[in-house]
């Protein structure tokens, strides 16, 4: 009763506060208009319509956890989204009435909604404001710009925004969803290339997120230039908005990522180290490429083609005289074990007798401007039409068109210049799109074109490569831009800065559901110092998508390019990086089906850690369960690191470190910071040069001691098929108990068979073990071991002793892998 009691005065005290909102709201007037009073409501299953004094309000529970709110001054538009794929969860949950709020509770999240004037205030059960309208204000247009204020909480933090520059907290900031092509951007450029109008809030041991599902250009405003309001605003269309509430920042990405889907689960050779430049050509110039990673024995899964491959730039065809047997080259590579990624640009030049054009006009399925004429704008190949992806016509089109490059042997396509780019940058706004039925201009299409250009490329090339995975990067997106394809962050520019800037928008890319993303390692626009590659590439190793990319007239950008001792650093991040195959695999699992990202921002397990957000620290992330990446420049030789709570120790040599302190630490360019925290749980393989190479049969299992249990889920497939959707893989729990003192693999699930027949466990950090442990109850003798997770390069090493620093003396034990629980105790 005491509990009810409390919960009655939080919830008075709410409606007293926001019963005097009417005295200090705006008048209205022509200039502004607000929701006004509410006026009455009707309830449909698990929709409540809403009419207040100047606008239609619809509010639909879609899960205990998500509530959307969906408001127009007039009628609503068509109720379609090319962001969202989630249906409303039946759930239950209570409405009452009062003359002064409507009140909706479910089991996670209460929404109370004054009536004079109408606003929304999200509280816990118990009373806690977790986000509230702006009391003035609300929702409100000027013109058809409608916007939501919010009021901005004590300590409120905001994260996410997808692809934004700027800080990991995005507090007195602001930022426009408009889809750019922006070569050598600045550091606090914006807009960029992806619109994603998602963020988190963060305060009081709170947090929430905020989807704001409009393709039309919008403007997210953390406090800029005021301090009184948080907004977001959508240039005309409805409002429509989905709030999210859970107890952690986790839980908030698997709710957004349930609404717009996850990351299909990538080929294993597609999260490999890819090679490019613009351009490799001819063909013989691609094989000596080739040919040089397998002589120097850096690992490598992909080359690429830019657009010199092309004949006169043109889409879907070879140069002739570059390329004159393209299949052949494709073979050899393939025989190298080395998959071929060709660009793929949306312009499809005006050329009398060119297939693609001819065919194009035939199919109708060019955008238009309003008279009915085909649209034209200058890019790469001169003159263009441009496909309207927003046309289920025209992305079947352009996926059949794929057949010609995927019979070739081609199995990866990097979709560029789908802002979209032309020349000249002012792509007209009176172009009109299909909208699936929904007939739009540019306004509203823009944001959505690049999306719909990958879902067509991926749609079409998944049908044409019987049962194996196509592999898409995307420059351009939208929200649900996961569910096609891996973005990389565009035409970045060689400077530490612009490193560090990378290291950010790949994790709060994360934070936005973009699982598979990645930067050019070495910066595309200019050339990049020995150093600079060197730290960048170490960087790349423990990035989702790791590429090294160049563009013309620029230095080559190989790992052999800048001297050897680079090379040798080039390549032992890189063999790193296959060695950590098996945990980078198993993260993208955990993406498919939670929505985790790999590159995983400290906020994620640590919200409410001031530290994290200072410049100083803001760029240290998780890559995938444990690992946790300290970026830094180049150009210095030492760093300050922060290790938030727990207990941690250095990957390399296992020193150890207590959590929640500031740490100075040495930066030379042939070692990255790297640390893992106690109770972690990583996984293993040994040296391969591609994922064509099958690693020895033992499966190295890293545990490291720590008072927290812990748990994982390794997975394995065969890596390139979707073979996994029927059952063929092979996934099992492994299990870290500190307080029984036992390591427990769980049953295998899946009927694929596992390539590791034998398991050697690693213990780092328990001093306190015997000479043995019991596997299955019967003790085994356990081995001290010395290992590297680098070849020690000391005659490059500017503290000369690399090979003793990054020893690690460990304790080892090996069994043989069985489908069954295998209990490890000590």
């Amino acid at each position: 009763m005491q509990r009810n009691y409390k919960n009655q005065l939080a919830t008075l005290g709410i409606l007293l506060i926001l019963s005097c909102a009417s005295f200090l709201g705006f008048a209205q007037n022509a200039l502004n208009t607000s929701l006004g009073d509410f006026k009455e409501v009707k309830t449909n299953g698990q929709q409540l319509d809403i009419t207040s004094t100047n606008a239609n309000v619809q509010l639909t529970v879609y899960s205990p956890s998500v509530f959307r709110i969906r408001i127009n001054k007039n009628k609503f538009n068509a109720d379609f989204s090319y962001a969202l794929v989630a249906q409303p969860n039946t759930c239950k949950f209570t409405s009452t009435s009062s003359d002064n709020a409507l009140v909706l509770t479910t089991d996670s999240l209460k929404l109370t909604i004054t009536k004079k004037p109408m606003r929304f205030i999200f509280s816990t059960l118990d009373g806690k404001i977790i986000n509230e309208d702006e009391a003035a204000f609300g929702t409100s247009w000027i013109s058809d710009e409608i916007t939501t204020y919010k009021k901005m909480q004590n300590g409120e933090r905001f994260i996410g925004l997808g692809e934004k520059t700027g800080g990991l907290d995005r507090r007195g900031s602001g930022y426009t969803n408009w889809n750019t092509d922006f070569f050598g951007y600045g550091t606090d450029a914006d807009p960029i290339y992806v619109s994603i109008p998602f963020y988190i809030g963060i305060h009081s041991g709170l947090n929430y997120g905020i989807f704001m599902d409009n393709s039309a250009k919008s403007h997210f405003n953390f406090g800029a230039s005021n301090n009184r309001f948080s907004s977001f605003t959508a240039e005309y269309g409805d409002m429509n908005y989905y709030f999210i509430y859970r107890s952690k920042v986790a839980g908030i990405i698997e709710d957004y990522t349930w609404l717009t889907g996850r990351t299909p689960m990538p080929s294993q050779w597609s999260i490999g180290f890819q090679q490019c430049r613009y351009s490799y050509y001819p063909d013989k110039e691609v094989l000596n490429i080739a040919h040089t990673f397998r002589e120097k024995k850096i690992p490598l899964d992909v080359i690429y083609l830019d657009i010199h491959y092309m004949d006169a730039y043109k889409i879907f065809t070879w140069h002739p005289t570059r390329f004159p047997e393209p299949k052949k080259m494709l073979d050899e590579l393939k025989s190298l074990g080395i998959k071929t990624t060709v660009i793929v640009d949306p312009g499809i030049k005006v050329e009398k007798g060119y297939k693609s054009y001819e065919d194009g006009l035939k199919q109708d399925i060019f955008i238009k401007y309003p008279d009915n004429t085909n649209y034209t704008g200058e890019v790469w190949p001169g003159w263009c039409h441009f496909p309207d992806f927003t046309n289920p016509k025209g992305r079947e089109w352009w996926g059949k068109s794929f057949a010609g490059y995927v019979g070739d042997g081609i199995e990866g396509f990097w979709n560029d210049m789908n802002e979209p780019a032309t020349w000249g940058q002012k792509f007209p706004a009176l172009v009109e799109f299909d909208y699936d039925g929904h007939k739009s201009t540019t306004m509203q299409s823009r944001n959505v074109f690049g999306m719909q250009m990958a879902r067509s490329t991926y749609e079409g090339t998944k049908k044409l490569m019987n049962g194996k995975r196509p592999f898409i990067l995307t420059r351009a997106g939208y929200s649900g831009i996961q569910r096609y394809s891996a973005v990389w962050t565009g035409d970045n520019s060689p400077y530490d800065d612009h490193m560090l800037l990378g290291v950010r928008l790949v994790n709060s890319l994360g934070l936005s559901g973009v699982a598979n993303a990645g930067y050019d390692v070495g910066g595309f626009a200019g050339d990049a110092s020995p150093a600079l590659f060197a730290r960048w590439i170490s960087l790349g190793a423990f990035s989702p998508f790791f590429r090294s990319h160049k563009m013309i007239n620029a230095k080559e950008s190989q790992p052999w390019s800048y001297g050897e001792e680079v090379e040798e650093i080039a390549k032992n991040y890189i063999q790193l990086r296959y060695n950590l195959m098996p945990h980078l695999y198993s993260s993208f699992y955990e993406s498919t089906q939670t929505g985790m990202p790999v590159a995983r921002s400290l906020a994620i397990e640590y919200p409410g850690d001031a530290k994290i957000y200072e410049s100083t620290y803001y760029n240290q992330y998780f890559f995938g369960n444990g690992i946790l990446v300290a970026p830094f420049s180049s150009t210095v030789s030492l760093g300050k690191v922060y290790l938030p709570q727990g207990n941690w120790y250095d990957f390399y040599n296992d020193k150890t470190f207590n959590g929640n302190q500031e740490m100075v630490v040495e930066t030379p360019v042939n070692r990255l910071p790297v640390f893992v925290k106690g109770g972690s749980i990583i996984t293993m393989q040994s040296p391969v040069q591609s994922f064509k190479d099958v690693p020895f049969d033992t499966l190295y299992i890293h545990l490291y001691y720590g008072a927290n249990n812990n748990s994982i889920v390794y997975y394995e497939d065969d890596g390139d098929s979707y073979a996994f959707e029927k059952g063929q893989f092979y996934k099992r729990a492994l299990n870290y108990d500190a307080t029984k003192k036992e390591f427990l693999l769980d049953d295998v699930q899946g009927s694929h068979a596992t390539k590791f027949k034998n398991v050697k466990l690693i213990f780092h950090g328990f001093t306190a073990l015997g000479s043995a442990v019991n596997v299955d109850g019967v003790a085994n003798s356990l081995k001290n071991e010395s290992f590297s997770f680098l070849n020690p390069i000391s005659k490059f090493d500017p503290i000369g002793s690399a090979g003793r620093k990054d020893a690690t003396d460990g304790k080892t034990i090996v069994f043989k892998n069985k489908n069954g629980k295998t209990k490890v105790s000590w």
